[in-house]
């Protein structure tokens, strides 16, 4: 009589319990971490300071973090563009918002519009000298035989497309364009000069209030360029509630606060 052979289904339950518990600790970190993601926030170079300020106001009120990206509004609108996940797009011009929308890939119906900016022309402190910015002013004879005017990159960048709109309206345009340095952002053209090299800067008034080594010398009339405005809107994909909640707190009374400490205009 041949032996009797019993296969036990409990090794094969052990196997099976383990292989379900390992699968449970693979997607429970992955899913508490989803959940606890932090939301990402596309804006402006000159931007910088005060959302930094803002992100940690809300991490103290909420316990929770944002994380910035820095940039020109033009590349981060061509980010967006790529594929590049962001739940909110603070942009320096209506351009690059509405080049977003028009892309569809941000929410037009939750634009909004809190603050604003001004132009203004910089030079190193220890050359500063205080000027009115004209039609009839002298932009050759005060950058000398090789001077330089660093700004944004004139044709994307919205400080250097300011600019240029500021220095057309002028009639100035074609006398300096050969001696415009046109840099990557805001930040970098504050830099430029913050650094000796280049002899002024085109940039936003409140890029020039935080530099340790450059002085305004003059401020760009109103009428020779559009307004300076910072547009918000949500990504689209990404209209959730936590995305809301900060895209709520960035025009509260606590961020506005923030947004008048260093110098924007408060809508």
């Amino acid at each position: 009589m041949l032996p009797r052979i019993v296969l036990s289904r409990r090794p094969f339950l052990r196997h099976a319990a383990a292989g379900l518990a390992l699968a449970a600790l693979a997607v429970a970190p992955f899913t508490g971490a989803r959940a606890q993601e932090a939301t990402t926030v596309f804006a402006a170079a000159s931007l910088t300071n005060a959302f930094q300020d803002i992100g940690k106001l809300y991490k103290e009120k909420t316990g929770k973090d944002v994380t910035f990206s820095f940039a020109a509004s033009s590349a981060l609108a061509k980010q967006l563009e790529a594929g590049a996940p962001a739940a909110i797009f603070a942009s320096a011009d209506l351009k690059w918002m509405d080049y977003a929308e028009g892309k569809d890939l941000t929410l037009k119906a939750t634009r909004v519009t809190p603050i604003g900016n001004s132009l203004v022309l910089i030079m190193p402190a220890d050359k500063a000298k205080n000027m009115t910015i004209d039609k009839s002013f002298d932009w050759l004879a005060f950058l000398g035989a090789d001077g330089k005017i660093a700004t944004g990159l004139t044709d994307s960048v919205p400080i250097g497309v300011y600019a240029k709109t500021a220095l057309s309206n002028l009639g100035q345009w074609d006398k300096v364009k050969d001696r415009v340095v046109g840099a990557e952002s805001v930040r970098a053209a504050l830099a430029l000069v913050e650094r000796g090299e280049a002899t002024a800067g085109i940039v936003y008034s409140t890029d020039a209030a935080i530099a340790k080594n450059v002085k305004i010398v003059a401020t760009f009339p109103a009428d020779s360029h559009p307004p300076v405005e910072y547009p918000f809107e949500i990504v689209k994909g990404l209209d959730t509630p936590a995305t809301r909640e900060f895209f709520a707190f960035l025009t509260g009374p606590e961020a506005k606060a923030v947004y008048g400490k260093y110098g924007f205009v408060v809508k």
